[in-house]
Formats: structure tokens, sequence, C-alpha cells
């Protein structure tokens, strides 16, 4: 029997169910651990209602959930086009749930919702040595930007 996935947007209640994946997620981004400061930021983010928090279930054959991924949105609009547009900052399935679609369904949620929102676009970025991700994206209708360069002014940085 295949893994059921159950994708929810997550509240305030959910902030406990998220944190884990999330500290996992900064790690594989080589930050340190940091549960508390996990928790204070996402329960931030679900108060000031500032993201968008999909969280990805895996239901086993006994109908036991165990949570295995999230993706968080935030808000932006193009001034070009005056349209609203996400920005898809965060995307991580738990290593023991890869290969089972989470991460296909996250990235269909997100564009659900994008279209629920009457958003022009989803924008994302990833490490350029990420080649899982990426390929994931490309095979979900991704495209890789070829138009624009990004650059970033780090402000707390010397």
């Amino acid at each position: 029997m295949a893994t059921q996935i159950e994708i929810i947007r997550a509240n305030k209640e959910d902030v406990s169910l998220i944190v884990p994946l999330f500290d996992a997620y900064r790690q594989f981004y080589k930050q340190a651990t940091d549960l508390e400061g996990a928790t204070r930021f996402l329960t931030a983010r679900m108060e000031e209602q500032s993201s968008v928090i999909f969280l990805a279930f895996s239901i086993d054959e006994k109908g036991s959930r165990q949570p295995c991924g999230f993706t968080q949105l935030y808000p932006s609009f193009s001034s070009t086009t005056m349209e609203r547009l996400w920005i898809l900052n965060d995307l991580f399935v738990s290593p023991e749930a890869r290969r089972l679609g989470i991460g296909k369904a996250l990235l269909e949620r997100a564009r659900e919702f994008g279209a629920e929102t009457q958003s022009k676009e989803l924008t994302l970025q990833t490490a350029i040595d990420n080649y899982a991700a990426q390929s994931v994206y490309e095979a979900n209708g991704w495209q890789r930007e070829v138009e624009f360069y990004s650059y970033n002014l780090y402000l707390n940085r010397i």
C-alpha cells in the first residue's frame, strides 16, 4: 500500500509539529540547531500572519499520521505588474520520507494556494548545489530564472 499524504494549512497550534522539521531544514543549510529559536520564530509568523505554512503528514496503513515535511510562503508583490506573488522560502521533507511524493504534494499545494489568492506567480531560490531539490522543482513545472541576477546586501555582517 502506498503512503498516503495529508497536507494542512498550519496554525499556531501546529507549531510544535513543525519545529523539528524547521530545525532540520536550518541544519541542512549549515545553521546550528535551535529549537527554542525555531519555536519563537514560527510562533511569531503565525501570530503576525506574516507567512503561510503548509504541513505534510505521511499516513501509514494503520492510519497513524507523522509530520514529515513543510513549506513556508511569504507574501510579496510585483510593482511592474501590480500583482501579488508568493515567495516559497522554505521547503523541507524529512530524509526518511523522501521519494514518497511529499515534496511534489507540497509544491502542488503551494501552487493551488497561489491560484486561490489570485497571485501572479510563486518564486523560490535554492542552493546552487542542491541538485535533488532542483530536479524536483523542474519536474513540477518550475523554471530556472534566466532573465535576472539575484543580489543581496547583508546588513548584519561585517
